[in-house]
Parts: structure tokens; sequence; C-alpha cells
């Protein structure tokens, strides 16, 4: 359904890939309810992925940053308010990347330069991000950023790795930043925790399937899905949550708020009758 929610607004999406991604369906789904957009990735991820593709569908223009790098980020901000001719509305974060679970590094035996990246790549740039557009004045009075976080930042998820310390940051830096930008400007800063999403991101985490498989028998509404979290995250662009900011906001089937549900506990007990039946595997 369209309700043209965000008819007039203009926005900056980090981060869409390909059509797996939430910022993918982000983007898209803005343009439906009246907004205009730009897209920004890195340089690799362009030449990787298929932005170009989505930017063309949507009538708009690829920007290519480095969101590590605050230069990138400046040009990439002016670039973006001399193609809207003014001020932004809404900026996505979805970003992020961890070379040790890509390289397999068990967390107890973590790489630091490794570390480094994972943290300057999926949460210090948001800082950055945040920090340059206020520099800029960049955003509207009332504007959004949102960042997108998963879970982990608050419970052990194993094999989820150092990414679990970047998602804690990222939301820290939300909850400070929105404090400031809030008694300044007005603007609103939130983290989103979404469910387990079958990203080319998200696929890399060791074990994923089996995490999706968990959370989906936990959850009481089951995974909130990419296309699902783009419309949460239209609304957080809206006018209809002005006064919702420094939240780390779960969207995830009521999965944050469970301790053991009945499919999960059938499935667990599946594997004593399993080993009752096969004492010598």
């Amino acid at each position: 359904m369209v309700c043209r929610l965000l008819e007039g607004k203009k926005g900056l999406i980090f981060g869409a890939l390909n059509d797996l991604s939430i910022a993918w369906k982000v983007a898209e789904r803005a343009v439906d309810e009246g907004a205009l957009v730009v897209l920004s990735n890195t340089p690799m991820a362009l030449r990787m992925g298929e932005t170009h593709k989505l930017a063309e569908k949507l009538n708009t223009i690829v920007i290519p940053a480095d969101a590590t790098s605050v230069d990138d980020i400046n040009e990439l901000l002016s670039k973006t308010m001399d193609y809207f001719g003014g001020k932004i509305d809404f900026i996505l974060h979805s970003i992020g990347m961890s070379p040790n679970v890509r390289k397999s590094k068990h967390y107890s035996d973590l790489d630091y330069g490794y570390l480094n990246k994972t943290l300057d790549v999926s949460a210090i740039s948001f800082h950055k991000v945040i920090q340059s557009a206020r520099k800029m004045d960049a955003i509207n009075e009332w504007g959004s950023i949102l960042g997108l976080s998963y879970v982990a930042a608050q419970r052990t998820f194993y094999g989820y790795n150092d990414m679990a310390d970047a998602k804690a940051l990222l939301e820290s830096i939300g909850r400070s930043f929105g404090y400031i930008y809030g008694r300044e400007k007005n603007v609103r800063i939130n983290t989103i925790s979404q469910s387990p999403t079958p990203t080319t991101a998200g696929q890399g985490v060791k074990g994923f399937d089996n995490l999706l498989d968990f959370s989906e028998r936990m959850s009481p509404l089951g995974n909130a899905t990419a296309d699902e979290c783009a419309d949460y995250c239209l609304t957080m662009f809206s006018d209809y949550t002005r006064k919702v900011t420094m939240q780390n906001l779960f969207h995830d089937g009521g999965f944050s708020s469970m301790g053991m549900s009945l499919q999960a506990m059938q499935q667990y007990n599946k594997s004593f009758e399993y080993d009752k039946e096969h004492p010598f595997d």
C-alpha cells in the first residue's frame, strides 16, 4: 500500500549492493512513498554490485564514497545537496563488514588490524557521517538518521564475532550523537535491530542458516524480512516519528523479548531423541 508518506522529502542511502540488501529495499520503498534519494557505496562495492541498476530504476544518481573517509563523506554530502538544491531529510547507514569473519578468525584469536577495520567500517563510519552532516548543516530540522544493527549488540551469538562489538558501538554512537543533534537541530538518530536477514553480508556469518531457523522458531511473529524492515525505516523517516530519538528499536518479530518458545523447545527435544536412537554416532 502506497501512502505518499515521504512526499517531498530527500534522502541519502548508503549500502544498496544488490536486491538482497535492506538498503536496496529502503530506496525502492522511499521513492514509492514520494521521496527523492541519492545512493552511495564504496567504489569497490559499486564494481561488484548492482547499485547503478537501482539508480537507473529510481531515476537518480550514485555518488561513490568510502564512508570511513571524512573527505569522501564531505564531498558526498556536498554533491548530494547540490543535486537536490538544498538540505536533505534522512540518511540510512546500512554498512557492515568484518575481515575477521571473512577470514574465519575465532573471537579469541582476532587479528587486531582486522578488528580496527571492522569497527571503522561498521560503526565509526556512522559517527563520521553524522559529524560531517552536522558540521555542514546538511540535514533539515526534524530530519532522521538511521543505522542498522542486530541483537548481538546485547547478547552473545556464536559466530557473529567482532561484528557484535561493532554493533554495540554503533548503537552507542546513535545515543550520544542523538542528544547533541537533537538539542541543536531537532534531528533524530536511531538504530534498528533487525532480524537475521539473508543479505549478501548476512550470509557470510558462520552458521547463518541455523541462526535464521532458530530465530524463526523463537519469534512469535517470525523473522522480519528485508521488505518489512524497509517499511519500518520509512516510518522512522516520516513526520509520524518526530519525537523518537536515541533509541535502539527492535524489529525482529519479538525475538529480543523471548526466552524459549514452544517450537524451539520441541526442536531441542528432538536432539535428545536422536541421541537415544543413535548412541554410537
